[in-house]
């Protein structure tokens, strides 16, 4: 979907930045000094408060510079003495243009983890890897601070930075065997997973009770790691936020795209591209999307067909070929009203009826007056909330509810709606001329300390302890469960949670609201 693309959603999380239990298994002595942590390339001081520690900084990989870039990622270098593991570490390199806040702190040399964890014991808790958002070109580990899934939760928590953009999934076929190129950011991911099953322990980690998730990209990354070989026996459990993951570029086009790219960038010739590339100066690559029109997610970002992802996750959910690991999957109820607030605010889109037609022609193509007729102006009140509706719907609920119902037949898969429209919204959000409800990203500072936006009320408190309740149970034991609030069942005949300030409730009515027969319709 290229309007989804170009609107850029590592801008959604920019804006937004800007903005209980062990289970009494195995233990290990608890640490003399809690500040100390030994893993295998050497020792690291972090930060000790009553509630939690952090570990920020660690290298998982060696620097992917120079002979290294654009190849899978090698294993981090040893050093000697402690390591001062107190502050993230840079961010991976992203355009300033879109990454407004964080910009003048990128770099290449990125591939670093923050572990959270409880207070130090003699218990090891579970694990839950973190795969941040943003459309594959921004975004990093050090925006979520997530002390109270590890105090509340009783958890650990890896967040995790990755290749992006042109840097993390150009697939030139110079840059390696044929088939065997693109989705180095892929390979980033699978290289953390790896260093949690060697190292987590040492944290106060089970590396036998492992959960990835993601959000937005993020999430889309899950739907990856379910089926590429190379993510086999990393993770016991998957959670996928708001990723809808049919978005994956086949090897060909992606190619393609990449061939046009480096001769764009100087770099031509195929048999000398590979060398040519690799000598760029990192700041000729930092604006890897907006190429000749291509939206971003049309350059950078999973590539199937390859070695490292053969099949499109979405086609192998259908066909059983997923890992059989429990997932908690969900959408928000308003997804799309962030990007269309963001075109708003960054071009001066005002949405007149008049450009409607046009604006579904070129999200929806030859489907466009069905889903006009489906979506008329008049219902929603204004062409905004009307467009908002239909690509929510489309793109985002009705994809979430296609790959539950697959992956339910083969594994337990608990499905949720976050449902809070008066979710608190960076202050920019808050001016707009229609309301952005509960859109793409808001339900992460349920979750996370992400910042930038009003506090909680007193019932947005209580959701969001029961989210961190019910995420932490799922990391816990792969059932998501929570004190003083209703039983999550598993998704069997189409039973949502909704996640609502004034009590979330259990539903059955998710496919029928969002139209999801519809849209079936329409892609067969």
């Amino acid at each position: 979907m290229r309007y989804v693309h170009a609107l850029g959603w590592a801008l959604a999380v920019v804006l937004l930045a800007a903005c209980t239990r062990g289970d009494g298994g195995a233990t290990t002595p608890t640490p003399a000094d809690p500040a100390v942590v030994h893993t295998v390339s050497g020792a690291l001081r972090g930060v000790v408060a009553d509630d939690h520690r952090l570990f920020a900084g660690i290298p998982y990989a060696a620097p992917p510079v120079g002979p290294l870039r654009w190849r899978p990622p090698a294993p981090a270098p040893e050093w000697n003495g402690e390591r001062q593991a107190t502050r993230s570490g840079p961010r991976c390199l992203q355009d300033p243009a879109s990454d407004p806040e964080f910009g003048r702190q990128t770099d290449e040399d990125c591939l670093t983890l923050n572990v959270w964890t409880p207070p130090a014991s003699s218990e090891k808790r579970p694990v839950m890897v973190w795969i941040h958002g943003g459309a594959f070109v921004s975004g990093n580990a050090g925006m979520y601070d997530a002390r109270w899934l590890a105090a509340r939760g009783d958890i650990v928590v890896v967040t995790v930075n990755y290749r992006l953009g042109t840097v993390g999934f150009l697939a030139h076929p110079a840059l390696g065997a044929p088939g065997d190129v693109g989705n180095y950011g892929l390979a980033d991911q699978q290289a953390a997973l790896r260093w949690v099953r060697d190292n987590i322990a040492d944290f106060g980690g089970d590396p036998q009770k492992v959960t990835v998730a993601g959000e937005s990209a993020g999430g889309m990354s899950v739907c990856d790691h379910l089926v590429a070989p190379g993510s086999v026996g990393l993770f016991r459990a998957a959670i996928i936020q708001s990723g809808p993951c049919q978005t994956q570029a086949a090897l060909p086009v992606a190619e393609q795209r990449s061939l046009d790219y480096a001769a764009d960038a100087g770099c031509p010739d195929p048999v000398t591209a590979a060398a040519c590339l690799r000598a760029l100066p990192a700041d000729k690559l930092r604006k890897p999307v907006w190429f000749v029109g291509i939206g971003a997610n049309d350059l950078t970002g999973p590539v199937t067909g390859t070695a490292a992802l053969p099949v499109d996750p979405v086609s192998a959910f259908a066909d059983g070929k997923a890992a059989r690991v429990p997932v908690l999957i969900g959408t928000n109820r308003d997804e799309f009203t962030l990007f269309v607030a963001l075109s708003y605010l960054q071009r001066g889109d005002r949405y007149l009826p008049e450009e409607y037609p046009g604006l579904l022609a070129d999200t929806f193509g030859a489907n466009a007056a069905q889903v006009g007729a489906r979506y008329p102006v008049d219902r929603y009140g204004s062409v905004a909330l009307a467009y908002a509706a239909a690509v929510t719907d489309g793109e985002f609920a009705c994809i979430a509810d296609r790959i539950a119902a697959d992956l339910a037949g083969r594994s337990p898969v608990y499905a949720y709606e976050f449902n809070d429209r008066q979710a608190p919204a960076p202050e920019p959000l808050r001016t707009l001329p229609f309301p952005v409800g509960a859109s793409h990203s808001l339900e992460l500072r349920y979750l996370f300390d992400v910042g930038g936006a009003p506090p909680l009320s007193p019932e947005q408190q209580t959701l969001s302890d029961q989210m961190i309740d019910y995420w932490s149970a799922f990391v816990t034991s792969g059932v998501p469960s929570a004190s003083d609030a209703p039983d999550w069942p598993e998704f069997g005949d189409g039973s949502y949670l909704s996640l609502q300030p004034d009590g979330s409730r259990v539903t059955t009515g998710f496919a029928e609201e969002h139209g999801c027969a519809f849209w079936s319709g329409l892609r067969n």
